[in-house]
């Protein structure tokens, strides 16, 4: 599971396309943690570019509130309270407060069709 951060920026690498230069620095950072635990490389705070950073909270966001196999969706109160709880360790403190003001019209935008309640965090 954790080779897929530099699988995936190696896939990207080397191209002139912005967009797909910034595409390989997500690849390889959204896993990285503002505390310094995350991979691949144990990247903190400032040093994670900002676009991973940002899409490490909407990579967790998307997941929690996601059904898997293994597990239901989350409430979108149980996912925003989680990200509450890894401000300053997984996220960016800044950027989970950013977030927090727009979550819930992200997710009435993302899923329309399903109440913000949804099903219990399991």
């Amino acid at each position: 599971m954790e080779t897929h951060t530099t699988m995936g920026a190696s896939i990207l690498a080397g191209s002139s396309a912005p967009l797909l230069r910034l595409a390989e620095t997500i690849a390889l950072t959204h896993h990285e943690r503002w505390d310094g635990t995350g991979y691949p490389a144990g990247l903190s705070g400032r040093d994670i570019p900002l676009a991973g950073r940002i899409c490490a909270i909407v990579d967790v966001f998307d997941a929690l509130l996601s059904s898997r196999p293994y597990k239901e969706p989350w409430t979108l109160a149980d996912a925003l309270a989680e990200i509450r709880e890894q401000r300053g360790r997984h996220f960016d403190p800044d950027l989970v407060d950013a977030f927090l003001g727009i979550a819930a019209r992200l997710h009435a935008e993302l899923h329309p069709q399903r109440p913000a309640g949804g099903l219990r965090a399991a």
